[in-house]
This record gives structure tokens, C-alpha cells and sequence, in this order.
């Protein structure tokens, strides 16, 4: 595999600007479509790659990828800085930023397509920017997701502490004193999230597929579209960010009778029993699943794109 060199690229939006981490490798290979990487919920981009070359984005790049990985507004390094007064939600991300940022990576390669990639909440995101854009479609290449889910309906004591008192009740409560939901200061995430996010999201988790601004039906929409190739990969021991019967009940509601599931266990052959973060920072993701990654994403290209 080769070296790889990373920079931040910007992009005007609204008031602010876009961030994009671009990781490519030294001599790319311009036969292999760009991958697009999104972070989920109280997340950045740094959850796919680091400045010492760690991550999913370095391990793709330095086998002749070029990825871009998105700071979501508000986040990461995109400007202005999320915090109280900030009125963006979900919507925008899939509407507005997804769009805009796939029409610039389009405008920078020939291959005519990307390759979608997401962890978490940034696999809903991103699954319901497909949905709803149609005039991107054609343009994905594949959808790869890791702890996927769009509802959560797994039942423990730890679901109920995690999502029920803490994300559904004290994490508003927070944003409306705050003004948005520092979940950086209390240590719950890598980053924040603004008021309309948390809503939307909390709205999601526990309910309908269905847009809050304008009542669009994701569920009913995802009915009858030709999905690209897709692969879901949950953890066996992320019993409830990413709970595998959730993440199967995603695919389920997507109608996706031929996308890919696998689950990251020691049963099913893996070095782990890989939790809801670890499949992406485990020092030893390098040496099991990812390889897997990469060989399917080679295979796309060898099979031809849609």
C-alpha cells in the first residue's frame, strides 16, 4: 500500500463553510470511484480517519482510494462552531450539505460516481438522502454502512439508560438551557449537537420515517427504488446504538431484499466481538474487517458501476 496525504478542503455554505477532509493517496488509482464518508450522531470525521494515518479513510486511501470525509455543519471543523443560536438540523444534512458536497467530489473526478460510506446515525442520513434526491441516484456507486440504525426497538436496562433517560429527556432538557446540546462538555460524544438534530432524531428513533419540517415519507418512498449495492455491518457487542436487530429491521424497512449484512463477531470469525465505535477504532480493524472493505469495494469497480 502506498503513503497517503491528507489536507482539509472548505466549502462555502450558507453563513459558514463545509468542511472536507480529503485522504488520498500518494499515486491514486483513477480507475476507482471516490469514497464519501459521514459521521453520525455527536460525532465528527475524525471517527474515520487521524493525522498519524489511523482509520478507515488511510487504510482506503493508501490502497489507491481517494476519500472525503465530511464534517456535517457545525461540526468538526466546519464553520461557524455549533453552539447556542445554531438552527440547523438533520433536514439540511440531507437536503442541502450531502448534495452540495457530492456534486464537489463529482466535479473533481471523472468516474461519474461516489461511493457512500457512514457510521452510525450519518448511515440514516445518508440512506434518506437517497431517498429523497433522486436526481443523485446515479451517482452512488454503493452505500456501506457500520451500526446502522433508524429505529431503535432492541429492550435492556442499558437502552433505557442510554436512550430513553438520557438521549430522549436530560439531552433536551440540556439544549433548551444551553441552547443547543454540549455533548463534548458531559462527555457523551465527540461533538454537539443543535436542538433541531436532537429533536429530529429523537422523533426518528422512536417513531415514523417521515420528515418533521414537511412530512415527507421516507418509508413509503424507499418502496420502490433500485438501490445500489449495499452492505450493513453491525457489532455483536453494540447491543444499542447500532443493536444488530436493529440494524437488520433497517434494512428490512429500506426494502433492500439483496443488500449485504454481516456481523463483526469472534463466531462468525472476526479477532472480536467488535462494539458501536470499535468497528471503526479498534487497532485491530486494520487487520480483520477492513480487508473485507477493501475487497469489496475493489470488487464494485472490477463488476463495473451501475
Amino acid at each position: 500500500m502506498s503513503s497517503i496525504v491528507q489536507k482539509s478542503l472548505f466549502l462555502p455554505y450558507r453563513q459558514g463553510q463545509l468542511h472536507l477532509r480529503q485522504v488520498s493517496p500518494a499515486n491514486p488509482n483513477d480507475t476507482y470511484p471516490p469514497v464519501l464518508m459521514l459521521h453520525g450522531a455527536m460525532s465528527n470525521g475524525r471517527v474515520f480517519y487521524s493525522q498519524s494515518g489511523k482509520g478507515l479513510a488511510c487504510f482506503l486511501a493508501r490502497a489507491g482510494f481517494n476519500v472525503y470525509v465530511l464534517d456535517t455543519a457545525g461540526r468538526g471543523l466546519s464553520t461557524p462552531k455549533l453552539g447556542p443560536g445554531f438552527d440547523l438540523g438533520q433536514s439540511e444534512v440531507i437536503v442541502e450539505q450531502l448534495p452540495l458536497v457530492q456534486e464537489y467530489i463529482l466535479s473533481r473526478h471523472q468516474q461519474g460516481q461516489v461511493h457512500w460510506c457512514a457510521h452510525s446515525w450519518g448511515g440514516v442520513l445518508m440512506l434518506s438522502c437517497f431517498v429523497r434526491c433522486n436526481e443523485l441516484r446515479r451517482s452512488v456507486a454503493s452505500i456501506l454502512t457500520f451500526g446502522t440504525k433508524r429505529a431503535i426497538r432492541t429492550r435492556s436496562l442499558k437502552k433505557w439508560l442510554m436512550v430513553d433517560l438520557v438521549w430522549n429527556r436530560i439531552a433536551p432538557a440540556l439544549a433548551r438551557r444551553d441552547g443547543y446540546f454540549a455533548a463534548d462538555k458531559w462527555r457523551m460524544g465527540m461533538d454537539n449537537e443543535s436542538r433541531a438534530s436532537l429533536q429530529q432524531s429523537i422523533e426518528w428513533v422512536r417513531g415514523d420515517w417521515r420528515d418533521e419540517d414537511d412530512a415527507f415519507d421516507y418509508q413509503a418512498a424507499a418502496a420502490d427504488l433500485a438501490w445500489p449495492a449495499c452492505w450493513f455491518i453491525a457489532g455483536c457487542n453494540d447491543t444499542v446504538l447500532g443493536n444488530p436487530a436493529d440494524v437488520q429491521r433497517t434494512m428490512a424497512e429500506c426494502r433492500m431484499s439483496g443488500a449485504k449484512y454481516t456481523l463483526l463477531a469472534r463466531a462468525a470469525g472476526y479477532k472480536h466481538d467488535y462494539d458501536h465505535a470499535g468497528m471503526l477504532t479498534h487497532m485491530d480493524a486494520e487487520s480483520d474487517h477492513f480487508l473485507e472493505v477493501l475487497d469489496w469495494y475493489l470488487s464494485q469497480n472490477v463488476c463495473g458501476l451501475r
